[in-house]
């Protein structure tokens, strides 16, 4: 790994920093490498979740690097496996992501927050999507997974206007999980990400597979989809661990996952 991104483990948490000072723009190099740090992380079995944050306190990522837009970097670049900062067309991703905004997500990095599934955030935070204001969208999912994040009309005024949403108003829409000082944020965070790890892996695996499987659908075809299409969901019902749970909680011990 580059030393643009930092990985650390804790326990069965990966910590993944985007360390790139002053903003944390993500350029192709950059993108790759993030990209290679979530597939390793999918692969790894001792890994349950994963927490990304940005280094330093004022940015989280100001997204796409312009710098190297300027020097002759293409919009439609090849950003790696995972797309644009790793984790935004990563769709088999079956482990929870925590993003753990530590400072202003701007463009891409406010995409990269997007993709992730909760997200914690210092008060200080911000997030906005500037692209248009630049004669570009936000591509990366932020025109896409915004405006089933919030309610269609603030989601286009922000997408249109570029303007800002702090962590109160994020809070009262329901896009932003939990916030705090910034500097309890990684602390909180990895608390967290260790408490979901507690969960049993092909439960955690089942939840993101069905819910991206039919968000789309109405429930009658969603329960019909998830029993016969989503092959998680069938392999954690008759698993071992579908066993030891119920077996851990009547004899008052914490279960042992195998996720098998």
């Amino acid at each position: 790994m580059t030393h643009s991104v930092l990985c650390e483990r804790h326990g069965a948490v990966l910590l993944i920093t985007l360390n790139r000072p002053k903003a944390n723009a993500i350029d192709a190099p950059t993108s790759h490498a993030m990209g290679e740090a979530f597939i390793d992380f999918a692969n790894d079995p001792s890994l349950r979740v994963a927490v990304i944050t940005g280094s330093g306190e004022r940015f989280f990522s100001a997204g796409w690097d312009l710098k190297a837009a300027a020097e002759g970097e293409a919009v439609d670049a090849d950003f790696g496996r995972g797309g644009f900062a790793g984790l935004t067309e990563l769709w088999n991703l079956d482990k929870p992501v925590i993003a753990a905004v530590n400072g202003y997500a701007a463009g891409g990095g406010f995409e990269l927050a997007l993709a992730a599934d909760l997200i914690i955030a210092a008060n200080h935070a911000q997030f906005f999507l500037p692209e248009a204001t630049l004669g570009i969208i936000p591509d990366s999912g932020g025109v896409l997974r915004l405006p089933r994040r919030l309610p269609q009309a603030i989601a286009m005024d922000m997408l249109m206007s570029g303007r800002r949403m702090a962590v109160e108003e994020a809070t009262h829409f329901g896009l932003i999980n939990r916030h705090c000082e910034g500097d309890v944020l990684i602390e909180q965070a990895l608390a967290w990400a260790q408490e979901i790890a507690q969960s049993a892996p092909l439960s955690l695996a089942s939840i993101k597979a069905i819910t991206r499987a039919t968000q789309s659908m109405e429930l009658e075809q969603a329960y019909g989809h998830m029993r016969e299409s989503v092959p998680v969901y069938q392999t954690m019902l008759h698993s071992e661990d579908a066993s030891e749970g119920p077996n851990a909680f009547a004899e008052k011990r914490t279960p042992h996952w195998q996720g098998r």
